[in-house]
């Protein structure tokens, strides 16, 4: 038996394609053909279960194997196998309709994301690194014989007369010479262990089995433990911290979907780690690229999510937007909402103890999606200088009757930097205020979200402004300068600073109140702030000088002693110590002013 013919493409442009375009990375070709092996062996498992396939099954692995020398590279099975005729149907007509239409459409668009997986491509990866592919087939069905299809890249094709010991296809790459990096071993293990290593089929290279062909997410939560799970992840990210929690993904309607998503421990900044979720289709691996599956705010979780109902274009390589998606992703939000529910019921302390880590993705998502919020905010923490933890709800009740002002408005106060920010936070305390801690990369835009959601509540930074006037009770305190010793001492003030980004201004504080305090416009500082950290439109804040108050306390006894000094350079002096001790406060004093500063005081002591 032998026979010629060409491929039924009407054209001969589509290897071209194929190997430049479709397949831009290469080593796809050992997925695509180890996964067609795979294929294969599953269809013989379920023929043999409804009864089709009365033979032996024997082993179901597949091989691969490869031979320097020769440069050739095999992969062989144990599945349905061939015939001459199933061979000239499935490859010889490529599996697609309307090839030409195909190549005209989009040779030269290079938009892969509107080739949608109609095309059954997946062999003829194998030409992007051999220069001849042979397969030698023989089919499962009684009274037929080995074939043997060969192929050198053009659209004409052999097929002869074979031998081959059972059941079964060998893929036979014959590697050209721009592609021997996959000639070694290292190589070839390297992209079996990205693609292949939790196909269902046992893979076996080296008489070795590479793969693990019941990963636990293709199991029942039900069957496994915490170990199970723990002991995964480390299968996943070896090294890594162990995981916060994880919540196993299991639906088959309206599509279907498994997997295991894990809470990592994450460091207080955003940062995308190389530890990324994985998305596998029927356990052959995909891609790392998952944002059109996994919201946005839950990017920094690892795991892996698999289904075979999120559309893919033919190389495999590009999400499609698609219902299917949009269900799933849906899907997913819900999912984590409601495990992080059930986690803050079930064990509040233990909820507030992984907070400084589950915050982050609570806050992005409340940010980010509306139905995160509605969902989150029942169990979303502020934490307070003291360490003490409050629901959204239980926060409001706590500060409603001491942090309303005049107008009816309640203010939360919060610091950004605990540290550096104490002597604003012990004034707010002498007032019985409370003070939150929010000093996270997200809390800026968090702030700004919660102001948008709750009624009459704004939130404000601790030293934003004097603490009068933060909260502004309606309650005057009064000064015990008169309004052209106001003025003077202004005057001594702003020729000392000598800064036109400081405003002097002269307030009446109580007297056990720091004798100057520098302050910064909250809505001002948090446009800017934004700004810096990209805020789409904020621009010309970030561009802007930081504009600052200098509140002088004017009921402070250091003040009446610049009055009642008349020499006036004793006059600046004092001011410029109270000014050096207000910029010390906000960590404003640095270099040879904060040198200057130390002899100064030094020489007074």
């Amino acid at each position: 038996m032998q026979e010629k013919g060409n491929i039924s493409i009407h054209t001969e442009n589509i290897f071209p394609i194929i190997k430049k375009f479709l397949y831009s990375d290469h080593e796809i070709f050992l997925r695509e053909l180890v996964s067609n092996a795979v294929d294969a062996s599953q269809k013989i498992k379920r023929l043999a279960a409804i009864g089709e396939y009365a033979g032996e099954l024997g082993e179901l692995k597949v091989k691969v194997a490869f031979d320097k020398e020769a440069k050739t590279i095999t992969i062989s099975d144990a599945g349905l196998g061939m015939t001459a005729d199933e061979i000239k149907k499935y490859i010889n007509q490529i599996a697609f309709s309307g090839a030409t239409e195909f190549v005209e459409k989009y040779k030269d668009k290079g938009d892969e994301k509107a080739i949608i997986g109609h095309f059954g491509l997946g062999f003829y990866s194998a030409f992007m690194v051999a220069e001849r592919v042979d397969i030698i087939s023989q089919s499962y069905q009684e009274n037929t014989q080995p074939v043997k299809w060969t192929c050198d890249g053009s659209t004409e094709f052999e097929i002869t007369e074979a031998t081959r010991e059972g059941r079964g296809t060998d893929i036979v790459l014959h590697v050209a010479e721009d592609s021997v990096e996959f000639l070694e071993e290292f190589r070839i293990k390297q992209v079996l262990d990205k693609y292949c290593k939790f196909l269902p089929i046992e893979i076996e290279f080296q008489e070795k089995v590479i793969n693990n062909p019941t990963p636990i997410w293709a199991k029942s939560p039900s069957d496994l433990t915490d170990e199970d799970y723990l002991k995964f992840y480390e299968e996943l990210y070896p090294y890594s911290e162990k995981p916060l929690f994880w919540i196993h993904l299991n639906v088959d309607y309206p599509f279907n979907l498994t997997g295991i998503l894990y809470f990592p421990k994450v460091k207080n900044e955003l940062q995308l780690s190389r530890e990324k979720i994985q998305l596998y289709s029927r356990q052959v691996f995909i891609t790392d690229e998952v944002k059109d599956v996994v919201p946005e705010f839950l990017m920094l979780l690892h795991g892996v999510i698999d289904s075979p109902d999120i559309p893919l274009n033919v190389s495999r390589s590009f999400l499609q937007a698609d219902g299917n998606v949009k269900k799933i992703n849906s899907y997913i939000t819900k999912k984590v909402a409601d495990k992080l529910g059930e986690l803050f019921k079930a064990d509040r302390v233990g909820f507030e103890e992984k907070f400084d880590n589950i915050g982050l993705f609570v806050k992005y998502g409340m940010i980010s999606d509306d139905k995160f919020y509605e969902r989150a905010k029942d169990y979303c923490l502020f934490q307070n200088v003291d360490n003490k933890f409050f629901t959204l709800n239980e926060y409001a009740e706590f500060v409603q009757e001491n942090q309303t002002d005049k107008d009816g408005n309640v203010t939360y106060l919060y610091a950004s930097d605990v540290k550096g920010q104490d002597g604003f936070i012990q004034s707010a305390k002498k007032r019985g205020y409370d003070v939150l801690k929010l000093d996270t990369v997200l809390d800026n835009h968090f702030i700004n979200m919660l102001e948008s959601k709750l009624v009459k509540t704004n939130l404000k930074r601790v030293d934003a402004d004097t603490i009068e006037k933060l909260i502004d009770k309606g309650i005057a305190v009064d000064t015990i300068l008169s309004d052209s010793e106001k003025e003077t001492v202004k005057k001594v003030f702003e020729e000392v600073i000598n800064d036109t980004t400081k405003v002097v201004n002269l307030e009446a504080m109580p007297a056990d109140e720091m004798p100057a305090l520098i302050t910064q416009n909250e809505f001002m500082r948090r446009m800017s702030d934004m700004s810096r950290m990209g805020g789409g439109g904020m621009g010309m804040f970030g561009a802007m000088p930081n504009n600052y108050i200098v509140s002088v306390n004017a009921n402070h006894s250091s003040i009446s002693k610049i009055l009642h000094t008349a020499d006036a350079e004793e006059q600046k002096k004092l001011a410029k110590q109270i000014y050096d001790l207000a910029l010390l406060a906000q960590n404003m004093l640095t270099g040879a002013d904060l040198t200057a500063f130390i002899q100064r005081t030094a020489v007074n002591l």
